[in-house]
């Protein structure tokens, strides 16, 4: 989720890239059973009380048949909602926050027997679940095409001044430069064993271990303090004009995606009220 600060880019959006080396490390310090290996969530529906089936966090558009889960990233009950709604609504289309050219790199997470997958969060949860049903993954963030001509329109609305252009544009090439790099792993996985983890998964109070109602609670705790946050500061010209860019894009792709059947969108907590009334107003 973007932070209030006066960087072009959030943290996840310009993650710090890592080695296979790297990746091997992380996985040998996470929890492991009896028998060596990480442990598997149940694979059976969640009960219906789930306090990580969280409602708030939650938009479901009948109408327009397509579902939004907002979701704070990498946190073990965001992980665990994505997929479980995702097996719920059994959609034609899962939708990703995510560049299209990054989906190949969860598709490749996801294929691991694991459940959740070990790498990419609640994406390649979500992937994960998707191959389950038979759905189809897309990527629904920038950069595309469209988001480019979208900004600068939106730039030109908006009078952007020659330093908010330039760091707008220092943001889009870092977002970019990282969806190649998806891209390259994604290649590299295919052809060889080599598993990389290209994200360093975020870092919260609570693991996939502990019960449900313990990571419900962390996460609401770590939505509401990042709320406040938000609330407390506006961000940078730069950050507000490339994300609302962003969220009219992500909008505007799950309008078209209704045309294949019903559809279930993960997006980032920030985003989740943006997205999903746009979708509705459309």
């Amino acid at each position: 989720m973007p932070s209030p600060n006066d960087s072009p880019e959030s943290d996840r959006d310009h993650p710090r890239e890592s080695s296979a080396e790297r990746a091997s490390e992380s996985d040998a310090d996470r929890p492991r059973d009896s028998d060596g290996e990480r442990p598997s969530e149940p694979k059976n529906e969640p009960a219906a009380d789930d306090p990580r089936m969280n409602d708030e966090y939650v938009r479901r558009l009948p109408d327009e048949g397509v579902t939004v889960v907002g979701v704070v990233h990498d946190h073990p009950a965001s992980v665990h909602r994505a997929r479980a709604v995702v097996r719920e609504r059994d959609p034609a289309v899962v939708a990703l926050e995510a560049p299209p050219l990054a989906v190949p790199l969860y598709e490749t997470y996801a294929r691991e027997s694991r459940t959740p997958p070990t790498f990419g969060g609640e994406m390649s949860a979500a992937a994960q679940a998707a191959g389950e049903t038979d759905a189809e993954v897309v990527g629904i963030d920038a950069p595309t095409a469209g988001f480019f001509a979208r900004l600068v329109r939106n730039c030109r609305s908006a009078g952007a001044s020659l330093g908010t252009l330039r760091r707008v544009a220092s943001g889009v090439a870092s977002v970019t430069r990282h969806a190649l790099t998806c891209r390259v792993a994604a290649a590299v996985a295919d052809r060889t064993s080599l598993r990389v983890e290209v994200d360093d998964p975020v870092d919260h109070d609570c693991d996939r271990t502990d019960p449900p109602a313990v990571q419900a609670r962390d996460e609401v705790s770590q939505a509401r303090r990042s709320q406040s946050l938000l609330r407390a500061f506006d961000p940078p010209r730069p950050v507000r004009l490339r994300d609302e860019t962003r969220e009219e894009c992500m909008a505007e792709r799950l309008s078209a995606l209704r045309e294949r059947g019903e559809t279930v969108a993960i997006v980032g907590l920030d985003h989740l009220d943006s997205v999903a009334e746009q979708v509705e107003a459309d």
